[in-house]
């Protein structure tokens, strides 16, 4: 089964009983959530904070670990498309390996990256309010990546921009690229963004969020995958008010 990033819930169908309670535990601690009973909209976010938190601390993990990007056929950060010629004529002057390295290299940014996310999600989630769970319950298929895409993606950019352009210095990729694209927009009325780790940095924060948007999809139109009474409740009862 492919690597990716199993956004909401769809994770909590893989533990065991005691795994679920533990990941519950810590989803509580993290957000600071008592297990004493409010009222049926307090339940409704409570409940809701839990389900994002413990999704969200699985799913970047995946993405997090050696090959969570490169070995993904979906999420594999390659060169962009305008740079095919580039990087055909690299290969064929014998620069190959050099262009698998720059590949490697953006792929592990990601991934290095993946590691900074988990914790600015857990402070969008733990600052939804009332009105936000509502809009999300009964939103869109894609409503709470929406909503994360909406309250997190500067300050993932910030973190993830000096993670991944570490990782490209380690083998010259950013200085060769410049280097490479700036001579090659001079020549080329189609011009080719010189910055990498930009490129980088948008194409592992897309991966992230489409992935999440993915998984959301699922947990919404298969009442199947629903394991537990937090889920059946969150996205089945309240859904439906």
């Amino acid at each position: 089964m492919k690597s990716f990033i199993s956004f909401v819930f769809i994770l909590i169908s893989l533990q065991s009983n005691a795994q679920i309670k533990g990941l519950l535990q810590k989803a509580n601690d993290a957000l600071g959530i008592t297990e004493s009973k409010g009222s049926e909209k307090e339940e409704m976010i409570a409940g809701l904070k839990q389900a994002l938190s413990i999704g969200v601390e699985k799913g970047t993990s995946l993405l997090s670990k050696e090959d969570g990007f490169f070995k993904n056929d979906v999420l594999k950060i390659l060169l962009p498309p305008e740079a095919e010629k580039v990087e055909k004529t690299l290969r064929n002057i014998g620069l190959g390996n050099q262009v698998d390295e720059a590949i490697l290299s953006m792929n592990r940014g990601a991934e290095d990256a993946c590691k900074e996310a988990a914790a600015i999600f857990i402070e969008s989630i733990k600052s939804m309010n009332i009105e936000n769970a509502i809009t999300i319950v009964r939103g869109s298929d894609s409503a709470a990546t929406q909503y994360l895409r909406q309250t997190t993606t500067t300050a993932l950019a910030n973190k993830f921009r000096p993670v991944i352009e570490n990782s490209l210095n380690k083998v010259n990729a950013t200085k060769h690229w410049a280097t490479i694209i700036n001579g090659y927009n001079k020549v080329s009325l189609k011009k080719i963004n010189p910055d990498l780790t930009a490129y980088v940095t948008e194409r592992a924060l897309n991966g992230i969020f489409y992935q999440m948007a993915e998984e959301e999809k699922k947990i919404r139109r298969d009442p199947l995958a629903r394991t537990t009474d937090l889920l059946k409740k969150v996205f089945g009862n309240f859904a439906k008010k």
